[in-house]
């Protein structure tokens, strides 16, 4: 029975409840250490486009469980395309989307047939560029948003998951005395951080992170990178980021893309952060890292 596929686990349960994959555990507090291992995601062959222009092609890679990738590259590369085909959003984009090849998360391909993409976005979380929390919902139904939409709200856990989530967000000691004030209310670097507690509230397996300190100030910056450094203890966290700086302080792992004159991404190179920073095996990494281009 595969645990993503539309029937395969009841509507109040947790993504997980049937199949071959364990229900995940609940997310670690902040500063209280590993209570997981995360799943390892992988893409083979990975091909996608909009309409007939071909974004990305052919490109493999391993996201290592508790480790971030950051995704690197000069704008229209295929950084955001890639992620959001990890976790199926590519697909609603207007365009006439189209996706090729397999994204296996721990080993279960999320492109086969009969899989509904609703359960896998559940496992596979995004974190947007500029952050969205709802505006008319206050700070804590925003947290708890994804349990409502999905039909999986249990009255007497909700303040439980409210704190957890907020607390693994770093967020909790800064908003626990108005959980009832609009989510909007808050400043950019919180409303990210809110954005985040939402994203783990409903337990996923995978946060994606497309950019998500770009609209922040360097001191809202560096709590969202403290955040990362905790989160990554209990998830596997694929970043997209334009500053290198940032993919060397936080990056495990780091892969390059670039388009060519066709405008279609390629992995170039992809490694350890350290290697690709110190010493790329190809000029176009050297290049590109040292400014030179992009």
């Amino acid at each position: 029975m595969d645990p993503l596929a539309t029937s395969s686990v009841s509507e109040g349960a947790p993504p997980g409840a049937a199949g071959r994959w364990p229900a995940p555990a609940s997310p670690a507090t902040s500063g209280q250490g590993s209570l997981r291992k995360a799943k390892s995601l992988r893409v083979e062959r990975l091909s996608a486009w909009y309409g007939t222009h071909l974004a990305i092609a052919d490109i493999t890679l391993d996201f290592l469980p508790n480790k971030i990738t950051a995704l690197i590259g000069p704008s229209g590369c295929g950084k955001s395309t890639l992620l959001r085909c990890l976790n199926r959003m590519h697909e609603v984009t207007p365009g006439n989307p189209r996706v090729e090849g397999r994204i296996l998360l721990d080993g279960e391909d999320i492109m086969a047939p009969g899989v509904d993409p609703v359960r896998v976005r559940r496992l596979i979380g995004m974190v947007f560029q500029k952050p969205n929390p709802f505006p008319m919902m206050s700070i804590y139904d925003n947290v708890i948003a994804g349990y409502k939409l999905n039909g999986r709200a249990l009255k007497a856990r909700l303040d439980e998951i409210v704190e957890r989530s907020l607390r693994a967000a770093a967020l909790w000691e800064e908003v626990k005395d108005k959980l009832k004030a609009s989510g909007a209310s808050l400043s950019c670097g919180q409303q990210q951080r809110l954005c985040i507690a939402r994203a783990i509230a409903v337990q996923p397996e995978v946060i994606l992170m497309d950019e998500p300190c770009s609209a922040l100030d360097p001191i809202s910056t560096y709590k969202i990178e403290e955040l990362m450094l905790e989160l990554v203890k209990d998830y596997t966290i694929v970043i997209v980021t334009h500053n290198m700086q940032q993919a060397s302080r936080v990056a495990d792992y780091t892969a390059f893309l670039l388009a060519g004159d066709d405008r279609t991404g390629r992995l170039i190179e992809y490694g350890e952060t350290q290697q690709i920073f110190t010493a790329p095996r190809d000029r176009r990494t050297e290049d590109y890292i040292t400014g030179r281009f992009g």
